[in-house]
């Protein structure tokens, strides 16, 4: 393994802005122009995005210069840790890139199929040691599928709520993938299994930690790092770590990848695993076919019943995996299927739960089982979504632009998602190609992730919500 990304150690900084006074950003608009805005006390000059209006309208004019009063507020706050913090913090992130895409490359080749758990424990222990560097204190939580990992930063200001991450370090690659598809960078792409979902995502935080202390700074707050070793299979068992931190987050913040384009998600599909089982009678299927029940030719007719089930408004049905029988002379005895089922809403995937546990056998002599091995309920899109007002305020002040999207794909954001609590995922590496062979990550966005979250630990969140304190 090349040495993980250490940055010097953190330092008290200067006060920072009180939780809460940081103003929210405008919304986003499809024309923008830079906007010079004044400079910092280091004496860096900053650049916003103010609304370009094309008429010379006096409403037009008073909305454009409301624009840039209100982000040129989110820059002072990006400013009050430390002068000069958006300069720093891109100049930084570009230097650090080298250094995360070597640790990018360095995780992706400690293959961490879900299931695996010697090769999951080993990345864990790699993983810990990595972000120990950036001042983080470790522990590990046994796991039936591998031990997860809890993660504590200490902030500025240890009164305020802390700041919750969730990530993953399983992949859905099996082990000897690497034989024939190695991690291998061309074209400022780096390509293999796991380097986008989300081993990219992983270094870039790891990065991130690194130019705060570099800069000598410490988080704003809190910060606290779930790393689970089940997500790829629902986190059947990480979800109660994630679940046990949600109490008292100021916010939750995915390292899943972004869009395609980069764009943060604001919203996901829920996710249920089901497992079909069906029970048959074995028999010798030349000699004494009509003794036999075949659970395959049960399990057949019974997915075509499924299948106009999942049929229904705002739900999706992936048949991902059937198994059953022994062999060819053998009228089936077991057969089965794991089915991935998405719904658009909480109500879809209620009702298509509920069908799916009345199913009953269709010929004499089966027996037919549903059992969920592992769910998520929707995380609708929430209207306003402060949470993203503020992180496209950073992105602007970082030179950066930045949107979201609702998601098709489920994850662990869901979970506080679902209940109210402001939440983004998407800070991962930008890349496409997650679960396939052309999965792969652009260098070139490394270092804006990494000056993007950066900013986001060491910059005061604006209120979130009624009852949280910043």
């Amino acid at each position: 393994m090349s040495p993980q990304i250490v940055g010097s150690p953190a330092a008290p900084s200067a006060a920072a802005a009180p939780d809460g006074d940081s103003a929210p950003a405008p919304a986003p608009a499809s024309d923008r122009a830079p906007v010079d805005l004044p400079a910092a006390a280091g004496g860096e000059a900053l650049t916003a995005t103010a609304t370009a209006t094309a008429t010379t309208s006096a409403h037009a004019k008073a909305k454009a210069k409301a624009t840039v009063t209100v982000t040129a507020s989110a820059a002072a706050a990006a400013t009050a840790a430390l002068p000069g913090l958006p300069q720093a913090l891109s100049t930084r992130a570009r230097t650090l890139a080298g250094a995360v895409r070597r640790r990018c490359t360095d995780l992706a080749r400690i293959e961490s199929p879900s299931g695996d758990v010697p090769r999951l424990d080993a990345l864990a222990e790699e993983l810990s040691a990595g972000f120990s560097a950036t001042g983080a204190t470790a522990r590990r939580e046994p796991g039936p599928a591998g031990d997860h990992l809890v993660l504590e930063w200490e902030g500025q200001d240890e009164t305020l709520p802390h700041l919750l991450i969730v990530g993953h370090h399983d992949t859905v690659w099996p082990v000897g993938t690497l034989a024939d598809w190695p991690v291998t960078e061309q074209d400022g792409l780096l390509s293999g299994p796991g380097v986008v979902d989300m081993k990219g995502g992983l270094a870039i935080l790891e990065g991130a930690f690194a130019l705060l202390a570099d800069l000598g700074q410490r988080p704003h707050r809190a910060v606290r790092l779930v790393v689970v070793s089940d997500e790829e299979v629902g986190s059947p068992d990480g979800r109660r770590l994630v679940e046990r931190q949600l109490r008292g987050a100021a916010a939750v913040l995915g390292l899943e990848p972004p869009h395609p384009d980069g764009r943060l998600k604001t919203a996901r599909r829920g996710s249920t695993r089901v497992r079909l089982t069906v029970t048959g009678r074995e028999a010798h299927a030349g000699n004494d076919a009509q003794d036999g029940v075949s659970a395959v030719d049960e399990l057949v007719d019974q997915l075509v019943v499924v299948r106009g089930l999942a049929g229904q408004p705002g739900t999706e049905l992936n048949a991902g995996r059937i198994s059953g029988g022994s062999r060819a002379n053998v009228v089936a005895g077991r057969a089965e299927a794991e089915l991935g089922l998405r719904f658009s809403t909480v109500e879809a995937q209620r009702r298509t739960l509920d069908n799916l546990a009345r199913l009953t056998a269709l010929r004499p002599g089966a027996r037919v089982r549903t059992e969920v091995l592992s769910s998520r309920p929707a995380w609708p899109e929430r209207t306003g979504n402060p949470l993203l007002r503020h992180v496209r305020s950073l992105a602007a002040v970082l030179g950066q632009q930045l949107d979201g999207g609702p998601a098709g794909g489920a994850g662990d954001t869901n979970l506080p998602g679902s209940r109210g609590l402001p939440t983004l995922d998407g800070f991962g590496a930008v890349g496409a190609g997650a679960h396939a062979r052309h999965e792969h990550i652009r260098l070139d966005q490394l270092a804006p992730r990494i000056a993007l979250l950066a900013a986001l630990l060491a910059v005061p969140l604006p209120r979130l919500r009624d009852r949280t304190e910043g």
